[in-house]
């Protein structure tokens, strides 16, 4: 048998592993740098921005994870390119293959944090000023300990501000309210605090105070990065854009009840469980339906002055625009167990339905937009007059009542001086709602013909 030559064999196994090497590489450069995914050099050899920014995103991401941070994306910007049509996504992708999400072209990324799912730990904001973070942390009060009883609540965290590369990271803090939702403060720079730091007029969040319903999160990867985002992306981002949350006035509704005492009878405790029963299950019923409603009248005026419902209104006052309204609102709240007392008037014109639950009454005025304005309709059941009542147009916001997240007029003051005039503020208990408000005008009869139609009390 020959021996074998090991020069030979040594020399083709180096040719044979050369040609692997090579046809790797040829491979990579073929087929695998062309796929999606972070490439941390540009074609010229230098770090590009996006590829700054994603160092950036995973450096912090990466903290995060030790520290436990309970995180989610909530940059809009990111979102709104993981909520487009997939189609278009992955042509986008082949089009430009590198940082596709995170790196947003803009220089911020933001992201969300449940403040009660996490110890507040200082070590995380040591470490990232090791880590070469620039960090601005911004407190204001927590306002679930507010009350009609203590003005001022203790400070809590509202922002992190992270700086590395002139890139900023935003981590707004989330908190559980009463009414079973989240909320963020506003972000509010103190005299001495660097107005430099960020580029705030770009910041997603801070503009105002925000309310949101609690997201089902789901861990997925961007752009080679472990992140949670909501499951439900669209539904995230329609909330962040109708976000804003008004914060009871506790300070002028305490100076009120100072000057007017709230009545503590038995009567008007019960009134005021029923009342709080009763918008409960109206806000259950329609957010079913998928119909926003808002404080209205009364109830509107209550949260305003008072930070309560008004004990001597004996009813409950929502408003919903008449481009809202769906034919299975009547059904919806009779399978929620409360009779329909009334129904004046018709969709094309002053529509209004009543609620009964116990001795406490749902009225639901629809409004109509007309130009600069909107209004609702009143109806005499015994004469068929019918009145309208104008409001200047007015945008919505979230507050809370009675332990539950309501919208409420953003601007209510106005809103209230519409109905009530320059001295709302000072309680009436002798109410015509003909003729008290300050904007109700007549507005012609109902024909006699159509009376059994547009005038129906049960």
């Amino acid at each position: 048998m020959p021996r074998v030559n090991r020069t030979a064999v040594l020399s083709l196994l180096i040719i044979s592993s050369s040609v692997f090497l090579l046809f790797q590489l040829y491979y990579y450069r073929k087929y695998v740098s062309k796929q999606p995914g972070p490439h941390i050099l540009n074609p010229g050899g230098h770090l590009s921005s996006s590829h700054v920014q994603w160092q950036t995103v995973k450096k912090f991401l990466a903290l995060a994870q030790h520290f436990r941070l309970p995180l989610f994306l909530a940059d809009t910007t990111a979102l709104s390119l993981l909520s487009q049509d997939a189609l278009r996504q992955r042509e986008r992708l082949l089009r430009e293959p590198h940082c596709s999400f995170l790196c947003t072209g803009r220089p911020i990324t933001s992201f969300a944090l449940h403040a009660n799912l996490w110890k507040y730990d200082p070590g995380f904001l040591l470490a990232a000023e090791q880590k070469g973070f620039e960090l601005l942390e911004l407190r204001g009060e927590d306002p679930r300990l507010a009350s009609l009883d203590t003005l001022s609540g203790e400070e809590i965290p509202l922002y992190f501000l992270l700086r590395l590369h002139s890139y900023i990271i935003q981590v707004v803090f989330l908190y559980e309210r009463s009414g079973n939702y989240l909320w963020h403060g506003a972000l509010r720079l103190k005299a001495h605090m660097d107005r430099s730091f960020a580029p705030f007029r770009l910041l997603d969040y801070g503009r105002h105070a925000g309310a949101y319903d609690r997201p089902e999160l789901i861990l997925t990867v961007l752009d080679g990065l472990d992140v949670r985002v909501p499951r439900n992306i669209t539904r995230f981002l329609e909330q962040q854009r109708h976000a804003h949350f008004l914060e009871c006035r506790y300070r002028d509704a305490r100076n009120f009840l100072q000057l007017y005492p709230d009545d503590s009878s038995a009567a008007a405790v019960d009134f005021r469980r029923k009342a709080k029963s009763l918008l409960h299950l109206a806000a259950q019923t329609l957010t079913s339906l998928e119909i926003p409603f808002w404080l209205s009248s009364g109830t509107c005026l209550g949260w305003f002055r008072q930070c309560s419902i008004i004990s001597y209104s004996r009813d409950v006052d929502i408003g919903i625009f008449i481009s809202d309204f769906r034919p299975d609102i009547i059904p919806a709240f009779r399978d929620a167990g409360v009779s329909l007392k009334h129904k004046f008037g018709k969709v094309e014109d002053s529509l209004e339905l009543s609620f009964q639950s116990d001795d406490v009454k749902l009225d639901i005025f629809f409004f109509y937009e007309d130009g600069d304005v909107v209004w609702n309709g009143g109806t005499q059941a015994k004469s068929g007059r019918k009145f309208k009542y104008i409001f200047p147009r007015f945008a919505l916001c979230w507050a809370e009542l009675l332990e539950l997240k309501v919208r409420v007029p953003c601007e209510t003051l106005d809103y209230v001086t519409a109905n009530y005039g320059a001295t709302w503020s000072v309680p009436v208990r002798s109410w015509d709602w003909k003729s008290s408000p300050s904007n109700v005008q007549e507005n012609g009869v109902w024909p006699v013909r159509e009376w059994a139609e547009l005038i129906q009390v049960y």
